[in-house]
Formats: C-alpha cells, sequence, structure tokens
C-alpha cells in the first residue's frame, strides 16, 4: 500500500464502530464479497475475498483503514493499555550490545543506549581504544523505519559494505563506507533481496532480481542471480556472476573462503537442502564445477583449511556432522569426516586459535566443545547455565573470541573467551530493571497425541500458586528446521511480572531434535504440529498453570499459521489469539513474493496429494460460522513483503463474517513496517503494549504497576 494514502469512502460500504466493551459485540466493517472461486482437482473452493489480495488498490487501502479505526478505538478504551506501555518502556530502557568481532585490525559491535529505534555500529582500532561510531541507522529517516539488513566489513577492516532496508520490505539497498575516514562512497545497489555480501579484494559479491513487474511488495520473486561489483563504480558496470534461465524459482548465493582462494556458490530452490559449487579463484577463466548437486541435503561450507572445505552437513547424519572435502575430488566416496554425528544437534562450527569450537543443542540448550583440527575433543566450553549461545566471532590464528548467552531470565550478555586457557570472563553485562533471582524456569516434557515426548519451558515468579488462574502465553513455531531455545525477552516480562506464565514447547517441524524432528512436523505430517501444540496446552490446564478462560496462544510467520490452525481446530482450548504475520491461505501462498521456497515444508495446492491436507488445516479455510471463536487479535504489516499481507486481511474479514460470540476478532495493521525484522523500537512497544493489554482485558484481568513518575 504505497504511501498507504487512505481514501475517505470505499464503494463496498464500511460501517463505523460504535461503543463497545468487552461484554458487547462489535461492529465491524462490512467487507465486500465477490464471486470468485478455484477449482482444485474437481473441489470447488470459493475466495470471495480476493480483492483484498491487491496491496495497491485504493479499496484495499480504505479497508485497512477502517479495519485499524475499529482495533485502534477498541484499544483505547482499554484502561491499563498507557500503564502497559509505560512500564514497557521503563524496563526497555537499557544499553544493549552485540558480540564484537574483529576485522583486520579493527574490532567491531552494535549498541543500542536504551531507547534507539535502530542499533548502532561503532568501531575500535583495538579493545583498549575509544570506540566511536561508523554507521547510525538512525540518522537514515526520521521515525526509525530505515534498518541496516545485512552488512559485511573486508577482511582487511578497511570497507564497510551495508544494506538497508526501508520500512520493513525484505528489498534492500546497499551503500558503501570508508571506515577509517566514515566517508561514504557513491556506490548504490537496488533490486537486493536474500542475499550476503562477500568480500573479495576491493569489491564484493551478493544476489539480487531484476527490477520487478508489479506491486514490488507481492510480485513472485524470479530469476535470482549473482553479481560482482567493485567499489566506486555504478551497479551497471556489476559482473554477472552466475544466473540460471532454466529454474526461475531457485536462489543463489555467493561466498568467498577467508583466504580468499574459494568462492562457494548455494543454490536452493526451498528452504530445506542445497547444491553446492565451487570456483578457485587463483585460476582465471574458470567456471564453476559441482561439489553436490540435488536438493536432499544441507552443506553449509565453515571454510578452506589447505586446499580442502571444512562443511557442515546432515548427508547421513540428521543431526549433523563435520566433513572435509577435497574440492578437486569431490565424490562421498573421498569425504573425511572430522566431527561424526552425536546424540547432540550440531548447530555452529568456529575456528579459532587453530582449533575447531562445536556448538550443539540438547533439548533445546547450548553446549560447547573444543577439538583440535582432526576432530579429537580437548575442552567442553563451560557456560553459565541452561540458556542460549550464540555469535561465536574469532579469528582462526588467534586466541581470543568472544560470544553473547542468554536465557529466559538472564538478558543478553557477552563473554570473552580465551581458548588457549578455555576461560570465559565477562565483557559486557546489561543492567536491567528487573529481579532475574525472583523467577524460575523448568523444562518439562509431556507427550503428544502420537506419544511422542515433547520438551516445553515454563517461565514464571516462583511459588505462584497453580489454581488455574494464571494468564499464560504459549508461544510456537513448529517449522523448517527452526529451534526455539531459551532467550531474553523484555515483553514477556510484562507478563512475568504480573504473575504470568510463558510457556514454549519445541513441537516438531522445528530443529531441535535434527532434521527428522523437522520432517515430522512437514507436509502431510503438518498435523503433528498442531497435536503437539494442543497437547502443551492440555499440559498446562492439567497441571493447575493455566484455564481455557486464561490461556493465550501466540506465533508469527509460520508460528502465525500454528495458531491460526489452532484456533479453528479447537477454539474452546484458549481465550485468546495472537496469530502474527501467518502463512493462512495455504492454498495460494506459493503465488506471491518468495512464497514458492516454502513448498519443501508445506506442499502445494496444485498437486492434488498435497491439496487435500492444505485445505484440511489451511487456516482461512476452516472457519466456519455459528462457532465462537477467541479473541483475537492479528497483526501484520503493510510492508511485509515475505509473508504478504492479504494473507492476515482474508482471515480477519472471513474471520468477523463468521464469529458467533462477542470475542472480538480485530486486526492491527502496522504501517511502514514489514515481517518484523528491523521494526523500530517505537513501533515495538507500542505493539505489545497492545497485545498484552488485548490479552490482560480479554481474560478479565487487571494488572498492577509501580509506576515510577
Amino acid at each position: 500500500m504505497k504511501n498507504f494514502i487512505f481514501l475517505l469512502f470505499i464503494s463496498a460500504g464500511i460501517l463505523m464502530m460504535q461503543s463497545c466493551n468487552q461484554h458487547e459485540k462489535l461492529n465491524y466493517p462490512v467487507t465486500n464479497k465477490t464471486d470468485v472461486s478455484d477449482d482444485y482437482h474437481g473441489t470447488v473452493i470459493a475466495d470471495p475475498y480476493r480483492w483484498l489480495e491487491n496491496d495497491t488498490s485504493a479499496e484495499t487501502e480504505a479497508w485497512v483503514q477502517e479495519e485499524n479505526k475499529v482495533t485502534f478505538d477498541y484499544l483505547a478504551k482499554i484502561p491499563f493499555r498507557d500503564q502497559i506501555r509505560n512500564r514497557l518502556t521503563e524496563i526497555w530502557d537499557y544499553p544493549k550490545y552485540s558480540v564484537t568481532f574483529k576485522k583486520g585490525d579493527r574490532y567491531f559491535y552494535f549498541k543500542n543506549d536504551g531507547m534507539q529505534n535502530q542499533s548502532v555500529l561503532y568501531v575500535q582500532e583495538s579493545l583498549d581504544d575509544e570506540p566511536r561510531v561508523l554507521l547510525d541507522p538512525n540518522k537514515l529517516s526520521d521515525d526509525g523505519t530505515v534498518a541496516l539488513a545485512n552488512y559485511d566489513v573486508s577482511r582487511d577492516g578497511k570497507y564497510l559494505a551495508y544494506g538497508i532496508a526501508r520500512d520493513g520490505s525484505d528489498w534492500n539497498e546497499i551503500y558503501v563506507m570508508e571506515v577509517e575516514s566514515g566517508n561514504k562512497f557513491d556506490d548504490h545497489l537496488e533490486w537486493i533481496k536474500f542475499s550476503g555480501i562477500s568480500w573479495k579484494d576491493d569489491g564484493f559479491y551478493y544476489s539480487r532480481y531484476d527490477e520487478p513487474k508489479g506491486s514490488e511488495l507481492s510480485v513472485k520473486n524470479e530469476f535470482h542471480k549473482v553479481y560482482y561489483h567493485k567499489v566506486g563504480t555504478g551497479q551497471s558496470a556489476d559482473k554477472l556472476i552466475f544466473e540460471n534461465k532454466n529454474y526461475p524459482q531457485r536462489n543463489y548465493h555467493a561466498g568467498v573462503t577467508d583466504d580468499e582462494r574459494f568462492l562457494i556458490l548455494y543454490e536452493t530452490e526451498s528452504t530445506t537442502g542445497n547444491s553446492l559449487y565451487y570456483k578457485d579463484l587463483t585460476k582465471r577463466n574458470t567456471g564453476f564445477k559441482a561439489i553436490v548437486e540435488g536438493f536432499d541435503n544441507d552443506y553449509g561450507v565453515i571454510d578452506d583449511v589447505d586446499g580442502k572445505l571444512l562443511v557442515k552437513t546432515n548427508y547421513n547424519a540428521p543431526k549433523y556432522q563435520l566433513i572435509q572435502i577435497n574440492p578437486a575430488k569431490p565424490q562421498p566416496a573421498n569425504w573425511k569426516t572430522i566431527l561424526p554425528e552425536q546424540e547432540e544437534v550440531l548447530e555452529g562450527i568456529s575456528l579459532v586459535g587453530g582449533k575447531i569450537v562445536a556448538e550443539y543443542m540438547k533439548d533445546a540448550t547450548s553446549k560447547a566443545f573444543i577439538y583440535d583440527m582432526k576432530g579429537n575433543k580437548l575442552d567442553d566450553l563451560k557456560l553459565p547455565g541452561i540458556g542460549t549461545m550464540s555469535g561465536f566471532n574469532g579469528e582462526k590464528d588467534e586466541n581470543i573470541a568472544f560470544y553473547s548467552y542468554t536465557s529466559f531470565t538472564f538478558p543478553s550478555a557477552i563473554y570473552k573467551y580465551d581458548i588457549e586457557k578455555n576461560e570465559s570472563t565477562v565483557y559486557r553485562e546489561p543492567q536491567i530493571d528487573f529481579d532475574a533471582s525472583a523467577y524460575e524456569t523448568k523444562q518439562v516434557f509431556y507427550e503428544s497425541k502420537d506419544g511422542t515426548k515433547v520438551p516445553m519451558f515454563i517461565v514464571h515468579k516462583k511459588g505462584i500458586e497453580l489454581d488455574g488462574k494464571n494468564p499464560t502465553l504459549l508461544y510456537g513455531y513448529g517449522g523448517f528446521n527452526i529451534s526455539l531455545t531459551p532467550g531474553f525477552s523484555i515483553t514477556r516480562l510484562i507478563l512475568l511480572e504480573q504473575g504470568g506464565v510463558f510457556a514454549m514447547p519445541n513441537i516438531r517441524g522445528g530443529g531441535e531434535y535434527g532434521e527428522e524432528w523437522h520432517m515430522a512436523g512437514t507436509k502431510e505430517k503438518k498435523q503433528n504440529v498442531f497435536d503437539d501444540f494442543i497437547a502443551a496446552a492440555e499440559y498446562l490446564i492439567d497441571n493447575g498453570y493455566t484455564s481455557p478462560d486464561y490461556l493465550a496462544m501466540q506465533g508469527g510467520s509460520n508460528g502465525g499459521t500454528l495458531v491460526g490452525a489452532i484456533m479453528t481446530q479447537r477454539p474452546d482450548l484458549l481465550k485468546v489469539a495472537f496469530p502474527a504475520v501467518g502463512v493462512m491461505d495455504m492454498l495460494r501462498y506459493h503465488m506471491f513474493t518468495i512464497g514458492w521456497a516454502w513448498a519443501s515444508d508445506y506442499g502445494r495446492s496444485d498437486n492434488p496429494d498435497d491439496f487435500s491436507y492444505l485445505v484440511a488445516y489451511s487456516p482461512l479455510h476452516n472457519i466456519r460460522p455459528d462457532v465462537c471463536y477467541p479473541a483475537t487479535l492479528v497483526t501484520t504489516a503493510d510492508h511485509d513483503d515475505r509473508v504478504v499481507p492479504a494473507h492476515s486481511f482474508k482471515f480477519m474479514a472471513t474471520l468477523q463474517e463468521y464469529q458467533a460470540c462477542y470475542n472480538p476478532v480485530l486486526i492491527r495493521v502496522e504501517t511502514k513496517a514489514g515481517h518484523g525484522t528491523g521494526k523500530p523500537t517505537a513501533k515495538v512497544i507500542d505493539e505489545y503494549a497492545d497485545v498484552y493489554a488485548f490479552m490482560f482485558y480479554n481474560m478479565g484481568f487487571t494488572p498492577t504497576y509501580a509506576i515510577k513518575e
């Protein structure tokens, strides 16, 4: 919805909201219905709200305006909404740091003073020198809606190439800066999406699409290409490195090994599995040669060591292994295993001080071990407790590295690690207005419908009464091999401080137990994901943590699909639903932007076998008349070009048409925002103040705060 310019009227006819409270039925906008349908393998499916897929039409813009008016009028009447926003703002205001990394002789890190909309990139000439601001994204817009999307510093620390995203879109623009002077070059690259930045000499490799024909926020993304850009030149002079005209729905990413000898090309057609190619940059006029072709497994190159590639893969190892491949002899018979598959899932590999640091995950929590370059175990890397380690940054010829550690009640702290001494020391520790000692985290294992054991984290104040009346937020995802691990969230403190319960199950479809766990929640097995989540809710209810009157469910993107499926399958199980930026129309998702790449998890409706299970759980297509659905606040954004907002628009129009009780069903459409990444602090605070106000209000729960004046 370009510029979000709203019209004052719409021919469909829209009714204004009348004064109401949570016990009165709302008057929703009357959404125009059209006679549109599709024949799926002999089954006719009506799609009366398809006109809402047109994100640039005046009618759609006006519909959004009227829906937002109903929603924000409702939220404005919640008496403690401002108190929640004030408390959220208060606890948000503390300095936050990223993990330090080194390029050349310089050190770099991000810092947010507390309330800045975007974090700022700093540089130091040494760890003892005073840092200086290198790039402040807050100066790129008046409202914080221009965010840093990706970046890379050249290996000598001389140049910074950085991509920015406007208004939350996945589309990036890349600029280049000299680190020493801070001067910005004239370089400006456009139409970049799903791309890394990888330096070689005085330029870098990146991926882009052609300029889209049609709405750039919804048109299908096809024909991904890899280019090389030389600093100080225009984009028109960029060298085309790779394209494949035979397969429009494949993506390509290029990365250079640390010694700049090999250019590695990744080819994907979905979110699972990739082909792997390489080019020896020390030899002129050579093309890419295949290492692995096909999409049955995942392969990620860690680095080049003496002309051989260290590769993390799930080939014959669902929980991943580390292997060595000689690119001159790439056949699997010649591969050498460095770290074989273990009981834990291999998450990440770093080369530091001539050793291998391997990050593993056991029951969704982090572990780390030190090995020599031949794979012999040397040490355990001791972590502070049950939590998540990430961002391990170090140089393979230096002994010092940095990493972060966090848990549900432990804000992310930065640790400095000496690999020779196997010793971690706190480098930066946050100071926050929150007493972590007053809370507890436990991990339980419950049975799903088919008897599968599923882990779940439960967080709450110590000593709460298990009387079934605790406001509880059940959060899930369950897809695309993505693991949910312990992490600190300022927004959840609003719930925990009020004696509420936060629960996060590690349901199938994720990567918590490797590729087999992932695949057990895909395609025709997707119902396992929903069954796991339902069983988590039933465990919380059966054990007195909460009850259906005090249970809310939340998930975003694929997690939004999860919540949409649960609330249509089991509306009796929960009081409040928060499906955020969800894939709600499982029959048409593949027709927009990058949706076609999700077929490895979902399947596609143009396949008759896939259609039968997709239509059975598709949230949009399982809303029924005369059903009382939970109080629902759908959240999406006008610039979401990952999961286009039409999913949420059509879902909400149908839900409002069929809702059979007074529970409010509303949609909150953020402007100048996208799928979530890069959303400015101010918008995040406003959104979560509305989420918790809506949740508490519809549970009949009144929070109390000691607001500091």
